[in-house]
């Protein structure tokens, strides 16, 4: 598997045809932050549509997932 950080969603979505990992779901978090990034999201844009409600995850986990938007974020950036 090549591990260089998927550029669309088309690509993110190819990620699914592995099995999860996590490098997978690194690799899915680090694309969504790139791509976000590059159409002029902020940060604070991401970490809200993470913590919106939603049926997948609890807020524990948002709040998790919000925290780890951000470390990549800042790797990213």
């Amino acid at each position: 598997m090549d591990d260089s950080i998927p550029a669309s969603t088309e690509e993110i979505l190819a990620l699914g045809e592995n099995s999860i990992s996590e490098d997978i779901i690194a690799l899915a978090i680090a694309a969504v932050v790139k791509i976000a990034h590059r159409q002029g999201q902020s940060l604070e844009e991401i970490q809200e549509q993470v913590l919106h409600d939603d049926s997948i995850l609890d807020l524990v986990q948002r709040r998790w997932l919000k925290d780890l938007v951000a470390k990549a974020w800042e790797l990213l950036s």
